[in-house]
């Protein structure tokens, strides 16, 4: 279907070469005057105005200022002589797209229709993304019906447009980010840099560059200047994960900078002042750290403006059947588009499982699950092994025999589950290093491997987590 574009011109010559020039690619229609254009505009999808600058009644800037008050996104091109330049730069700056020079060349107008037509498109598809960026991260991401959580997202919507720092405290995989980027999308910086570092996953002699850059020469390496995260996020939202890992040496140069929102690059000698609005997370007790002398009290208090401690899934069962829907639809084409439901006794399992991983560890479940079922139902076969064998049993055993054999069952799923959950702490705590980890529990480094490859468990999951 072609597109529409509306050319306003009081010279019916000029009318004429355009519309003879752009009828074969585009639907044309052509106004003799401001008014009349107007008039087409309001009647019809309109996707370019090509307008004289110099019309009786309406001029073109009259013209451009209705049009982009009832239609900001339809580009708008200006027809002027030399003489009147400075009146389209002008008009440029009011909303207009481009300009042409009389006389026209035809060839220049097919390159600027072009032009304008592809901004427009790139512009809705920016448009476009950042909704369905607001739909996957926005506060309508966030999936429960816990009174907790129905807490924190009225937190979120009320301290999203302040710049006040946000901490976010809770376990691996409860969320941190999701709210921090629901923090952000939400504001009125919804439309600049969300910026993430993560203090556990960079080595801590390259941390302090990252965050604030670095100058040419700084240091051995330093081959040319370096944009740090602050200078990155401004005007919009820098979120510090993982904060409790930051080094003690940085915490007073992130202290200085978040207190006047200045600093210098790393072998720099002028300050930078930017915008940026703070949110910190972590997974530790940042107060206990702070009793222990672990992490600065002036920075702790000036972080924890504004707190939010997420609930671990285990202590919010109720929205486990909510997850599970949300994960569904939302990995549904990795099944190509089959339709999947999940079996009561499924359900079950699931609602019985401790869930030490959390939300995330919950929607690799479901989305194993979706992979390896055989039918349109995922039954409690297609649950993870670690999962299935946490299943509680409620039935009660007949005789001797029956109750000797569901004894032993249980155990064997006990000893799992301590060995699983035994292992996700103990990699937590080293960050995913096998060789760190052994030596953390006293085990040989082969025999964690073993113990590691029986759960199915990934150490690299545990470098970045947040």
């Amino acid at each position: 279907m072609k597109r529409t574009i509306l050319i306003a011109e009081d010279e019916e010559k000029m009318r004429r070469i355009l519309e003879v020039n752009l009828q074969d690619q585009y639907r044309v229609l052509l106004a003799k005057d401001g008014e009349e254009a107007l008039r087409l505009f309001k009647q019809n999808e309109i996707h370019l105005l090509i307008t004289d600058l110099k019309m009786p009644d309406r001029d073109g800037l009259s013209l451009l200022h209705e049009v982009k008050r009832f239609s900001p996104e339809v580009p708008v091109i200006l027809i002027t002589a030399y003489g009147t330049i400075e009146s389209a730069v002008h008009a440029m700056k009011e909303g207009a797209t481009d300009y042409l020079l009389k006389p026209i060349k035809m060839d220049e107008v097919e390159v600027v229709v072009q032009r304008a037509l592809l901004q427009a498109d790139l512009m809705d598809e920016n448009r476009k993304l950042k909704e369905e960026i607001k739909s996957l991260y926005g506060i309508d991401s966030i999936v429960s019906k816990h009174e907790k959580m129905m807490e924190i997202m009225g937190i979120v919507r009320q301290v999203a447009d302040s710049k006040a720092t946000v901490l976010i405290e809770g376990e691996s995989g409860t969320g941190k980010e999701l709210v921090a980027r629901a923090i952000h999308l939400n504001s009125q910086r919804a439309g600049f840099p969300f910026v993430v570092v993560n203090s556990s996953a960079i080595p801590r002699e390259l941390l302090e560059s990252e965050l604030f850059g670095h100058e040419k020469g700084a240091f051995t390496g330093a081959v040319k200047r370096k944009i740090g995260s602050f200078e990155l996020a401004h005007r919009g939202t820098l979120f510090l994960d993982e904060i409790g890992e930051m080094p003690r040496e940085l915490q007073v140069k992130v202290l200085r900078a978040i207190e006047g929102y200045r600093f210098m690059r790393v072998g720099g000698t002028d300050e930078i002042d930017v915008d940026v609005r703070l949110i910190t997370a972590t997974h530790r007790d940042l107060k206990s750290a702070v009793e222990a002398g672990d992490f600065r009290e002036d920075l702790f208090y000036r972080l924890r403006v504004v707190s939010i401690k997420l609930p671990p899934l285990r202590e919010r069962k109720e929205d486990i059947p909510l997850l599970v829907s949300h994960f569904v639809e939302k990995h549904k084409k990795e099944v190509k588009e089959r339709l999947l439901e999940v079996s009561e006794k499924a359900l079950q399992t699931l609602e019985d499982y401790s869930w030490p991983g959390n939300v995330r560890e919950l929607e690799n479940c479901i989305l194993s699950a979706m992979v390896l079922s055989r039918s349109n139902r995922i039954e409690v076969e297609d649950l993870p092994p670690e999962i299935r064998r946490a299943e509680l049993m409620v039935s009660v055993p007949r005789d001797g025999e029956e109750l000797r054999r569901m004894k032993w069952q249980l155990r064997r799923r006990a000893e799992s589950e301590v060995e699983r959950v035994f292992l996700i702490e103990a990699l937590k705590r080293n960050r995913g290093n096998v060789s760190k980890t052994a030596l953390d529990v006293g085990m040989d480094r082969r025999q964690l491997q073993n113990l590691i490859r029986k759960h199915r468990i990934l150490a690299k999951e545990f470098k970045g987590i947040s």
